[in-house]
This record gives C-alpha cells, sequence and structure tokens, in this order.
C-alpha cells in the first residue's frame, strides 16, 4: 500500500502535498455546518435579547439603536473570540447605572471613547493572564453590586412606567416619586402592569399545552402582548423611535477632565470583566449539569473571554453601542435551550442584525412603558433573596449591605471601594476578634479559646494558662479553625511546662472530648494535616498524662498494648467529628442533591477490599460518581457456580440493569494478599470461608500457568515475581467472568457497555490501564493524552 504512495524524491517537480505511509487519504473541503440545536437555542436567545437590548438603552438614555448594537456585537464578536463557548454577550443590565452616569456627565459620544478605552484595557488585562484574579473579589461585594444597579435601574424606571421622566440619581428619584404618583398617566400604567402581569404569569401556565407555550421566552409573550394591547385599545402612549441608521451617532474623541476620563474608563472595566468572568464561571457550571454533551463543551479560558470581551467592547464603542457583558439571562437561557457551540451565540447576533435591518416599523410600536416594566423586573430579580441568605449563611451580610447602600447613594466605583474596605474590615475583625476564659469545673480547670488564635491572642492566651495552678488537671477547648505558628509554640511549651510539673492537658476540638489532629503536642508526634487518611502511628505519647489504671491496680496499657483502647484509641470518634467539622459542610449541599435526586453512578468499579486501595483517591471522585463492589481479590464469580454468594452477581445485574452504568472497571493492585494465597493454595485442608471464596480465582491461576498464553507485561517490563504476575492474569481473567453474565453480554451487544481492566502499583502510586485483552494483556501506564483517544 505504500508503494503506491507518491513521494518528492520520485518526482522533484510535483507540487502536491503528500502524506506519509499508512496515513489516511486528504480529507475534502471543510463544510461549515450549524447543529440543529444551536439554531433553535440562538432563536430562544435572540427572542429574549431583541427587547432587552432596547430595555436597557432606554434605561441608560442612549439611543435605542446602541442596544441592537451592542447585541449584535456581542453575539458576534463576544462569540466568536470569547473564551467561554455557550456564554451570551451584550448589553448587560448591570452596567446601566454605569453607563447612564457617564451619559449624563459626558455626553453620548464620549461615552462610547470611554467604552472603547475599556475594551483596550480588558484586551490588556487578557494580555497579562490576570483573569483569574478577578475572582477573588469576594461574593458578598460582586452580589451586593448588582444587588444596588437592579435597585437602582428599578426605582428609575418606575418613574418611565408612571409615564413620567426618571431622576439622575436613586435619592432624587425618590424624592420626586410622591408627585409622580399624583401625575402618573394611566395608559402607561396599564400597558406597564400588563407587562409584569405576563412575566409573571407566563412562566406559570399550566398543564400541557402550558409546557409546549412556556417555551416561547417570557420576555418576548410580555412585550408583544402589552404591544399589540395597547394599539388594540388605541391608547396613546411614547413608543419606540428608532431613528435612521445614516443619522446613528458613532464614537468621538473624549472631551472632559482626564482624573474624571480615567475613573470612567476604570469602572466601566471592573463591571465588564467581573460580570464576565463571573458569568462564564456560571455557565461552567450550568453546562456539568448536562452530561452527555457531544461534542463536549470545555471549560471556559477565562483569559481569552477577557480578550474576546475587551475586542467586543472595542467594536461596540466604535460603532455607537453599548458596553458589552456577559448576561446571565441570556446565557442560562442558551444553555438551557440545548447549545451546543458558540454558533448560536454568532448565530443570535446575525439574527439581531436582521431584525435591526428589517424590522424597524415593528419595533416602533413598542411602548415604552412595556420596555421599562421589563427591565424593571430584571432589577428586581438582580436583588436575589438566594445571594442574601448566602452571605448571611457565612456572615458577610454587613459587606453586602455596606456594597448595596453604597452603589445606590453614591455609585458603583464608590460602592464597590466601600464594599472592598468592609470586607478588610471583617477579616481583620475576625483574625482580631478571640474570646479566651479560663474556669474551674469539678477540679478540673477549663480554658476556652473561640475565635482564630493569632499572635494577637497570644498575650491574653498566656494570661489564661498562667492561671491554672501547678499540677491541675486541664482541658484547652479550641473553637476556631486557624492557630498561627506563635500561637502553636505558646501552647505547646505550656504544655510540655505544665505536664513535668504533674499536671494533666487535655487539647480538644469544638465538642468535649474530641481531639483536634492539628496542632500536634506530644513531643515525639509529628503528624500534619493531611495524615487523618493515613493510619499512622506515633513513635511517642500525644501527651504526658499518666497512665490510665485498671479497678486492680494494674496498669491498662499492659492489656491494650496497642492504645486502641479508652480515650486515645477512639480514632472512629475522632474522625467521624473531623468530618462533621471539616468535611460535611463542604459536601453537604451536593449530598442534599444526590438524596432528592438518587444516585446515578457512570460506572461499576470492582476492586480489592485492600485497605490501602482508596478508589476515590486513584480515581480522583466523589460521591455518587462510582458504584463500588469490593471484596477480597477483586473476583467475579462465574455464573451459575456454587458459592453461596450471589452479591457480586446481584451487585452487577442492578449496576448494568437498573443503574445504566456505562463501564465496568476491574482494578487489580499490586502485592496482593489473595493472590498470594491462591500461590499457596492447596486443595486438601480444611474448607474455610476463605478457602471456599478463593477456589473462583483459581481459572486466574490455570490461565498463569497455561503455556501456550505469554505472560502479560506492565508497560513494557516483565511483571516483578510470579505475585505480579498473577495479579495482572487476574484482572484479565475476571473481565472474562464478566462477559459471560447474561446482563453485561446483552448490554455489551447493545453497545452501552464497557469494560476495562486496571493495575494499581501501590508502591509507586502508579495506575495502569489494560489496552489489550488476547493473550496475557497488556497494562500501560495512564497518561493525560488518553483523555483524547
Amino acid at each position: 500500500m505504500s508503494a503506491c504512495v507518491p513521494t518528492r524524491a520520485a518526482d522533484p517537480n510535483r507540487t502536491e502535498r503528500t502524506h506519509p505511509p499508512h496515513s489516511p487519504p486528504p480529507a475534502g473541503p471543510r463544510r461549515f455546518r450549524i447543529a440543529g440545536a444551536d439554531v433553535s437555542a440562538s432563536i430562544a436567545v435572540f427572542l429574549i435579547a431583541l427587547p432587552l437590548s432596547l430595555g436597557i438603552a432606554l434605561a441608560t438614555g442612549a439611543p435605542l439603536q446602541a442596544g441592537l448594537v451592542a447585541a449584535a456585537v456581542g453575539g458576534l464578536v463576544a462569540g466568536r473570540l470569547g473564551g467561554s463557548a455557550l456564554q451570551v454577550s451584550g448589553p448587560a443590565a448591570g452596567l446601566t447605572v454605569v453607563t447612564a452616569d457617564l451619559i449624563q456627565r459626558y455626553g453620548w459620544r464620549t461615552t462610547c471613547a470611554i467604552t472603547v478605552l475599556a475594551g483596550l484595557a480588558q484586551l490588556g488585562l487578557g494580555c497579562l493572564r490576570v483573569a483569574r484574579g478577578a475572582l477573588a473579589v469576594s461574593p458578598a461585594i460582586v452580589h451586593g453590586m448588582l444587588a444596588g444597579i437592579g435597585v437602582t435601574i428599578a426605582v428609575a424606571q418606575l418613574h418611565i412606567m408612571l409615564g413620567g421622566t426618571p431622576q439622575s440619581s436613586v435619592p432624587d428619584n425618590l424624592r420626586a416619586l410622591p408627585a409622580q404618583l399624583a401625575d402618573m398617566r394611566a395608559a402607561s400604567v396599564s400597558v406597564s402592569v400588563l407587562t409584569l402581569a405576563l412575566l409573571l404569569l407566563w412562566p406559570r401556565l399550566p398543564g400541557r399545552a402550558g409546557l409546549l407555550l412556556r417555551k416561547v421566552p417570557a420576555a418576548l409573550v410580555a412585550v408583544a402582548g402589552a404591544t399589540a394591547a395597547a394599539a388594540l385599545a388605541g391608547l396613546r402612549l411614547p413608543k419606540v423611535d428608532l431613528p435612521s441608521w445614516s443619522n446613528h451617532a458613532l464614537a468621538g474623541l473624549p472631551e472632559g477632565p482626564v482624573l474624571g476620563l480615567v475613573a470612567a474608563v476604570l469602572t466601566t472595566t471592573l463591571v465588564c470583566s467581573v460580570q464576565s468572568l463571573l458569568g462564564a464561571v456560571a455557565v461552567d457550571k450550568l453546562v456539568a449539569g448536562r452530561p452527555g454533551l457531544s461534542p463536549p463543551v470545555g471549560r471556559s479560558n477565562l483569559d481569552r473571554e477577557l480578550l474576546g470581551q475587551g475586542a467586543a467592547n472595542i467594536v461596540s464603542g466604535s460603532l455607537g453601542g453599548l458596553p458589552i457583558a456577559g448576561v446571565a439571562v441570556r446565557s442560562s437561557a442558551n444553555v438551557h435551550a440545548g447549545a451546543v457551540s458558540r454558533n448560536s451565540t454568532m448565530l443570535h447576533g446575525v439574527l439581531v442584525v436582521i431584525a435591526a435591518l428589517l424590522m424597524v416599523p415593528i419595533l416602533e410600536l413598542i411602548p415604552l412603558a412595556s420596555l421599562a416594566a421589563l427591565v424593571m423586573a430584571v432589577g428586581i430579580q438582580m436583588v436575589s433573596l438566594n445571594h442574601i441568605r448566602t452571605v448571611t449563611r457565612h456572615r458577610e451580610v454587613w459587606v453586602y449591605a455596606v456594597t448595596t447602600l453604597g452603589v445606590v447613594s453614591l455609585g458603583v466605583l464608590e460602592g464597590v471601594a466601600l464594599g472592598i474596605a468592609m470586607a478588610v474590615g471583617v477579616a481583620l475583625h475576625r483574625l482580631t476578634r478571640t474570646r479566651i476564659t479560663h474556669e474551674e469545673k469539678e477540679g478540673v480547670h477549663h480554658v476556652h479559646v473561640r475565635g482564630q488564635l493569632t499572635f494577637l491572642a497570644v498575650p491574653r492566651l498566656s494570661r489564661a494558662l498562667h492561671l491554672v495552678p501547678h499540677g491541675a488537671d486541664t482541658v484547652v477547648e479550641l473553637d476556631g479553625s486557624f492557630m498561627d505558628h506563635a500561637a502553636y509554640e505558646t501552647l505547646q511549651d505550656w504544655q510540655k511546662t505544665h505536664t513535668a510539673q504533674g499536671g494533666t492537658v487535655e487539647i480538644t476540638g469544638r465538642h468535649p472530648g474530641t481531639r483536634i489532629s492539628e496542632p500536634p503536642f506530644g513531643t515525639d508526634c509529628r503528624c500534619r494535616p493531611w495524615t487523618p487518611w493515613r493510619n499512622h502511628q506515633c513513635d511517642g505519647p500525644q501527651s504526658a498524662s499518666p497512665p490510665e489504671k485498671n479497678p486492680d491496680g494494674s496498669d491498662r496499657s499492659e492489656q491494650d498494648p496497642t492504645g486502641t483502647g479508652g480515650a486515645r484509641g477512639h480514632e472512629l470518634v475522632r474522625g467521624i467529628s473531623a468530618f462533621q467539622r471539616n468535611t460535611a459542610p463542604l459536601v453537604r449541599s451536593e449530598l442534599a442533591r444526590l438524596a432528592r435526586e438518587g444516585q446515578r453512578p457512570s460506572q461499576l468499579f470492582l476492586t480489592c477490599a485492600d485497605s490501602r486501595l482508596v478508589t476515590s483517591m486513584i480515581t480522583s471522585s466523589g460521591p455518587g460518581d462510582l458504584f463500588v463492589v469490593r471484596n477480597v481479590g477483586n473476583l467475579v464469580p462465574r455464573p451459575g457456580e456454587e458459592s453461596g454468594d450471589d452479591s457480586v452477581a446481584a451487585a452487577i445485574e442492578y449496576a448494568v440493569d437498573v443503574l445504566r452504568v456505562r463501564s465496568i472497571t476491574v482494578c487489580g493492585h499490586s502485592g496482593c494478599g489473595a493472590m498470594q494465597a491462591l500461590l499457596d493454595y492447596e486443595p486438601g485442608g480444611a474448607r474455610t470461608p476463605l478457602k471456599r471464596w478463593l477456589r473462583h480465582g483459581l481459572p486466574s491461576l490455570e490461565r498463569m500457568g497455561d503455556a501456550s498464553l505469554p505472560w502479560g507485561k506492565l508497560a513494557g517490563r516483565h511483571p516483578a515475581d510470579a505475585v505480579e504476575q498473577l495479579c495482572l492474569t487476574n484482572v484479565v481473567q475476571q473481565l472474562e467472568h464478566l462477559r459471560a453474565h447474561d446482563s453485561v453480554a446483552r448490554a455489551l451487544d447493545e453497545g452501552a457497555l464497557e469494560l476495562h481492566g486496571m493495575y494499581f502499583h501501590v508502591g509507586e502510586a502508579e495506575a495502569y490501564l489494560l489496552t489489550e485483552t488476547d493473550a496475557g494483556g497488556v497494562f500501560d501506564r495512564v497518561r493525560e493524552s488518553d483523555l483524547t483517544a
């Protein structure tokens, strides 16, 4: 076959491209295709973006066409260049207050120039790769900023809904509200109320018909319904006015004080960047909730997203459009509508361009009051009760409140600065506010430390510890999550001195009787925070307390040399307490979701019961990911064997037929005691439960002894000894046993199941996958490149 492939040496005058032997034939010209899911998703996003873009432009006081320009540029430029494939960018409600203030101060043309400069700043930040740094801003500050912007939007749009004109600030709008209520226009109020009613009720339509109707976006239904009702009723009220595109104002040279322009650029850059980056992270979470995407959607590249947003703002500002950022409502709709690539975002931008050019007569029928009601509803949604509950639970409600009030009363940049200052103050307060108390109960002295134990609290800690008399029994309870080196040294030195003088010291965590593992207080034990999962044994005692005595006066340690009895041996209790204190708060929400939805694992993982084999560690899996079956020797009994134990077969049937797992992995490991027992297996002797179970491994022993089958290899080398060879052979043999089970064979025939062999070398901490199942089997190291195989 390779002789038919032309080469340059055979004909040096040929100019066509050659291909190496055994390479596939050259592909024809690549065709641009758009998935049907992207088309439908782009239509859904377009129907939401069109009224929102006009409404946001109205709220800022910009030309209404500027909203359409920003929506189109956000879809085409940011959608093509950005790092988040499914995030939709355009004019965002979070930028409304900033843009409105800029237009009022500097005029529209200078605002466009500020947008261009903000885009250039975003390009610079993207080139510096600082996108991840923006995520370091406290969520309480971000949520407070958005809530303040939402309040500002809602109060301003209320005046338009009542038929008036909004003022420049929230206090001015609140002061003018009584007069506006006294002079409200019935036509504007009725259209606004109808818009809000449709927005509220449309997603709640009941029945099967409601399920179909709810696929039409509520924003489109609300604006279209209010427009139709106003037209049928013949109401006379202000409507959308789109001037000719020939009169559209473009960006001009910035005019104004330099410091003011710099602050404006910084504010626009900050809000656009933070909102876009947080939106990209949120989109990743939404995409992660859609398993089985084909082709898979990769995680967002935040630096590229910042570059894409910068390019979009440069183009939008140059063409006379609003500032652009990632938009949560449209991005969420894009993901939920089933988009699979960035084509949906770009196609929605094309649809906006078509609408701006061909649908002007229809758009000019929309009442301004309807758009104001739509934007006000968006502003109210930005004040999220879920965010308030979250910041309250994390004791950051003051940061949230100060940021919100600062944005409402002073402005976005000032409010964010106040929020940052408040966050720093709260952090310092938590670090320095440590309560240390001393009391005596029934002859035992208790020193209770509440809060973080740092060098700032060392003087108070030292005073409290020196109140304890020499030789007294003492309990030191640490109710905090952090201890620095200075506090650790102080406490350790005091403990050594106190125990040397005949006293006893017990260091506990939050709950009495629960020892903490960090920092260590023994003279010879140097445990580290990562040791709880290790079955470590300290060389020396953990405290210098006197040995416990039995009622007859004998030393209890002589009868319990392992130290597993008494308070010192409660490893299980300490482990559970550490889980409840440290791990449970981190996994509680995920476990609650699994409790509601039930388990849906994708893999059955069948492995050995060896305590050194930690499945979650070597597979980087979490709750709900693996359906794990463990037994001695990772054995799969053949169907029909008289074993008296159907537990493995039952687990296989349940995993394949009920849980619908997509793969089964048989994992062996080095130094397996079951394989050593198989090598020493003798047919005679007592029929113990272990011997009866190991009978299912005899086919592996026979396979290894078959001279017609070559021995398997481990990453190109021969096994180190007979035990390792049997461990590898056993994995191959158990895969054959799996194929004999009816449920497995049926799923394999349907192409719904894959079988994998795996070997874990404990001493090397190295995982190997079975790449060939013929002969003895070949196990290769797992590499990052295997993900693309």
